[in-house]
């Protein structure tokens, strides 16, 4: 069998968009990928650790590190954005995110002031079994 794919989940705020992604890779893939928590801040990350991620740490410098070296990268579209989730993305993380060689599965959440067209609106937890049935599976 093969060695399991590391797979970033990164959120900010409360977490709560990083917590629903690991529990349906958990639940889904629980043998195939080991999920690292990601958080802007400590209260996002221990919401995804109480999700089920294997490991987690939080800020900048964790975040910057650790998606050079991930699988794939699982998140809000946000996480690209500098300055979004009130601030808490900085540019340094937003270039790391979006410059590393991992694919990135991104939904299209945001409580920025940016409109994204011809996106659906579905709840949060059909957009988040759509990722991750059909979107992560190609990755794994």
């Amino acid at each position: 069998m093969p060695a399991p794919k590391k797979v970033c989940v990164i959120d900010g705020q409360g977490g709560g968009i990083g917590a629903t992604l690991i529990k349906y890779l958990q639940s889904r893939y629980p043998e195939q990928v080991e999920i690292l928590a990601l958080g802007t801040n400590a209260i996002a990350t221990a919401q995804m650790m109480k999700a089920g991620a294997n490991r987690g740490a939080s800020g900048e410098n964790a975040i910057v590190r650790t998606v050079a070296r991930s699988d794939l990268i699982v998140g809000p579209i946000a996480i690209t954005w500098a300055n979004a989730m009130l601030g808490e993305v900085s540019p340094r993380m937003a270039e790391a995110i979006t410059s590393c060689r991992a694919p990135k599965i991104l939904l299209p959440l945001s409580q920025e002031d940016i409109t994204l067209v011809c996106i659906s609106t579905e709840p949060l937890p059909h957009m988040v079994q759509q990722a991750v049935d059909e979107a992560i599976k190609d990755h794994l």
